[in-house]
């Protein structure tokens, strides 16, 4: 565990745009490593927990040791979840508005498989469609070979948090309007997954919406996504957040928050063995990153250092957890460690902070159209006799 970092003050937009979606890359890169893994094998394998960037789990055999090869995955390098996220910041940097499926399908698709890209896992420049996985490749399988309407086109992909790794730019463009992130992650992420897939992407919208209020703090982010979330995944962060509240620190939470999720979660105690009913349909059953990642928050009072290294610690699809966590910690407006930041962005050759002032730039034309459509309405609503 390490010292909490209390928070800054009341953060404007652009720190809260800049602070989610640096912290979803950072809490991605941590967590890659030790991805798929048990908390018990990272302590092995580390001699202790994680408390930063390390290198691959397989040291310098990383280029065939399975099952990652070839992905470089360590050494401050971001993952899928990241090259995704910034690929949907592109997209809401050319429509400049709300988007829906349809937007998924004409720019999403196109630029995953049309624009090569550097790939930091790859240590090369390629086509993002080469490096993200089977249930994001999905997309352009079902999208652009299948023509299927991409309303419908998540319907039959494995049910996992594909959709919803990507989905902080969603709530950002809805700063402090859940229930609108809700509703419209639910109609991007219709294009990628059904089920509780799909309901994750829009829960973790609106909990990323919810960060963005003044004043808000781990336990209203929850009680918004509470107000919103249905069946299994509702019964699942309720369970773990009920779980959490009781624990300060990472290290004791890890085994209650694993058992909290365990009869939601369709994977099974193996990662990478997973039961021969995961990922498939359900209302009774959730994602475990998402409700894990709320669980952190809590534990951490919303400090972005203990959310981010509790939920790569908790080992399993830990990048993506971390990568859910660092976007609600950095949203609240808790500060991303400027030293991870940088070696993230270094090592990825990336740049963090250019995809945040692009949506912020987004974020505040797309509220002047809703502030304009809404007056149109009210316009149109008096006319006919309303008040």
């Amino acid at each position: 565990m390490t010292a909490r970092s209390p928070h800054p003050g009341p953060a404007t937009l652009e720190e809260r745009v800049t602070g989610a979606l640096v912290g979803a890359a950072v809490g991605d890169a941590l967590g890659g490593p030790v991805e798929g893994y048990s908390p018990e094998q990272i302590l092995e394998r580390h001699g202790g927990r994680v408390h930063g960037v390390v290198g691959p789990w397989n040291g310098d055999d990383w280029r065939t040791a399975r099952p990652l090869a070839p992905y470089h995955k360590g050494d401050g390098h971001v993952t899928d979840d990241t090259l995704m996220t910034h690929a949907l910041v592109r997209v809401y940097g050319t429509v400049r508005d709300h988007l829906d499926a349809y937007a998924v399908a004409e720019h999403l698709v196109p630029d995953l498989m049309t624009h090569p890209r550097w790939i930091p896992e790859l240590e090369a420049e390629a086509l993002p469609l080469q490096r993200i996985f089977l249930a994001e490749k999905w997309l352009v399988a079902r999208i652009h070979y299948g023509h299927v309407d991409p309303r419908e086109a998540g319907t039959g992909n494995i049910v996992n948090c594909g959709a919803a790794m990507y989905m902080a730019p969603v709530g950002l463009v809805n700063a402090a309007h859940p229930a609108g992130a809700y509703a419209e992650a639910l109609d991007v992420a219709g294009a990628h997954q059904s089920s509780y897939g799909r309901e994750a992407a829009g829960v973790f919208a609106a909990a990323v919406a919810a960060a963005c209020v003044p004043g808000a703090t781990p336990d209203s982010v929850v009680a918004a996504c509470l107000s919103l979330a249905k069946d299994g995944t509702r019964a699942a962060i309720e369970a773990v957040c009920e779980v959490a509240a009781r624990h300060s620190d990472f290290e004791s939470a890890l085994a209650p928050l694993r058992e909290a999720v365990t009869p939601y979660d369709t994977v099974g105690p193996d990662y990478r063995a997973p039961s021969l009913g995961a990922r498939r349909p359900s209302r009774l059953h959730a994602i475990e990153e998402l409700p894990v990642a709320l669980g952190m928050l809590l534990v951490s009072g919303g400090d972005f250092r203990h959310a981010v290294l509790g939920s790569v610690n908790y080992g399993r699809d830990c990048d993506s957890i971390a990568t859910m966590a660092g976007a609600l910690a950095g949203a609240l407006g808790s500060p991303v460690p400027e030293e991870w930041a940088k070696r993230v962005a270094e090592a990825s050759r990336l740049d963090l902070w250019e995809p945040a002032t692009t949506l912020a730039a987004v974020v505040r034309e797309v509220f002047g159209r809703d502030l304009a459509r809404h007056r149109e309405h009210e316009r149109a609503f008096g006319a006919i006799g309303g008040p």
